[in-house]
This record gives structure tokens, C-alpha cells and sequence, in this order.
């Protein structure tokens, strides 16, 4: 994919950076795998505001995608590469050769017409689903599972890949996109190859309404609420507000947030980079 400088014709376009879609070869998405989204607005059931900063934004439907990659053993072909509004990543259609249609995280190089499978026996390619016991050291994957059979939950954004460095008795060794070194059961699946659409964060939106279209609403800064709004604020004249940390007064900028006793952290081997 690509990235495309506009000509400053208006303000909004002088620092614009858009994708260029090259890689999108439909503009219409499956109909029998779509689902509804219903928008919250940040409230929860009671109405009650739990999230500031969420509203408005462009409708949208939900693109069922088949993270568990369950076809083991059956030959799909990718029809078409699509735009998904719900992620960063670009979305594949796959039509299995017993009539079934699933979507599907692109990796970065998938084509039209291109085969994939998933499953013990299938080959270690761009696309293809595998358990961690099948695939070679070093190979770079994506989409990976953390319990078996639970469906991909790691390494699902644009541009994110992890790397299989190791086996160790019942778990592969994956060092994750942060840069954690983590382990995992040997029978979980992972996709060969990284997530597309790569240059996502190199986008510029160019102006505040590309963020109202997401859904964005203007974010107020802490330092210029009240004392009583926000722990940052409150001073007389432009004051800095002080240490940084959250409406509740949690600490930001180095605090660890993660349970020290948390049962999972057996399995990390190495914390991720700061």
C-alpha cells in the first residue's frame, strides 16, 4: 500500500496524508456477513455517560470476520481485499470450495486469487493457518490465538507481526509486537506473514472533521478544567497542572497498571520495551 500527499488547495488538505487504496479491489462488501452496529455514544444502559469523548460518526455495519480460522483441511481462494471501517487492518473475502463465505484479516501481499488454508498439513505461506508446532522458527505470523480454540486475539492491527523464535517443551516461544517475549501453547493457531496496510500510522487526517466522521469527539485537556473536574487542574493563570494521572488519579508516564500477582505473568518471559 501507499501513502499520497494532497496539493494545499484548502487548509485541510495542506498537511493531509490519505491512503491511496491501491490494494482495495472491492467497493461493496458481502451482504450475508454483515451484522448491524448499534451506536452507544459512550453511555451505558442506564444512559448514564461512562466514556467521555464518543458520538456521532458515520454509520457503519459490523463485517463478521472468522478469526478462529476453523476450516481446517479446506481450500479457499480470496475473492476480493476489502476496506473494513470497524479496523485498521484491510479484510479478505475467502470462498471455500464447499460454498462457504468467510472474511478474513489480509496479511500484507495477499492477491486475488490467491489459495489459502488452514489446519495441520497446510503449507507454511502468506495467509495460511497453522498451529505453532507446524510452523518454522523465525517465521513472521500474525492473528494468534492465546488459548486453543479461543480465535486470534494477538497481532491484529495494520502493520503488526510477531516472530516465532523458539519451542520450549508444550509452548512456542513468540516475541510480540511491544516486545514482549511471551509463551504459548503449541496448540494454538497463528496466519503466516504480517497484517496489512502497514503505513496506518503514517496517516494525517488533516482536519478535526475526519475525527467526528470516526466517531471522535473533541477532547477537552486537564489542565484547563477546574480542580474539581480533574486532578491537573485548577491554578491561576496557565499553570502546568502538575504530576500526570487520570481523572480518577491514577498515574500515567511510568506507573505500572498491571496486577504484580497476575496469573498469567509465568508465561512472560521477557516484560515489553519501554
Amino acid at each position: 500500500m501507499a501513502l499520497r500527499k494532497l496539493r494545499p488547495l484548502t487548509p485541510s488538505q495542506r498537511f493531509k496524508m490519505a491512503n491511496t487504496f491501491e490494494e482495495v479491489t472491492a467497493s461493496k462488501p458481502e451482504k450475508s456477513l454483515l451484522e448491524p452496529v448499534k451506536k452507544s455514544g459512550g453511555r451505558n444502559q442506564t444512559g448514564k455517560m461512562t466514556m467521555r469523548y464518543i458520538g456521532g460518526g458515520h454509520k457503519k455495519n459490523y463485517r463478521v470476520i472468522d478469526f478462529k480460522r476453523s476450516k481446517d483441511g479446506i481450500e479457499g481462494t480470496v475473492k476480493t481485499v476489502e476496506y473494513d471501517p470497524n479496523r485498521s487492518a484491510r479484510i479478505a473475502l475467502v470462498f471455500y470450495k464447499d460454498g462457504e463465505k468467510r472474511y478474513m484479516i489480509a496479511p500484507a501481499g495477499l492477491k486475488v486469487g490467491q489459495k489459502v488454508m488452514s489446519g495441520k498439513g497446510a503449507a507454511p505461506e502468506i495467509g495460511n493457518a497453522l498451529l505453532l508446532s507446524e510452523i518454522p522458527l523465525g517465521t513472521i505470523i500474525h492473528a494468534i490465538e492465546l488459548h486453543p480454540g479461543q480465535g486470534a486475539v494477538m497481532a491484529r492491527s495494520a502493520g503488526t507481526y510477531a516472530q516465532l523464535a523458539a519451542r520450549q517443551d508444550k509452548y512456542a516461544v513468540v516475541k510480540m509486537p511491544s516486545g514482549e517475549t511471551r509463551m504459548i501453547l503449541l496448540t494454538c493457531k497463528a496466519t503466516i506473514g504480517a497484517v496489512s496496510n502497514a503505513d496506518h500510522n503514517l496517516e494525517i487526517s488533516g482536519k478535526a472533521g475526519r475525527s467526528r466522521w470516526l466517531g471522535r469527539r473533541p477532547r477537552t485537556r486537564p489542565v484547563v478544567m477546574n480542580p474539581v473536574d480533574h486532578p491537573m487542574g485548577g491554578g491561576e493563570g496557565r499553570a502546568s497542572g502538575g504530576h500526570p494521572r487520570s481523572r480518577k488519579g491514577i498515574p500515567s508516564k511510568g506507573y505500572k497498571t498491571r496486577y504484580p500477582k497476575k496469573a498469567s505473568s509465568k508465561y512472560i518471559l521477557e516484560g515489553r520495551k519501554k
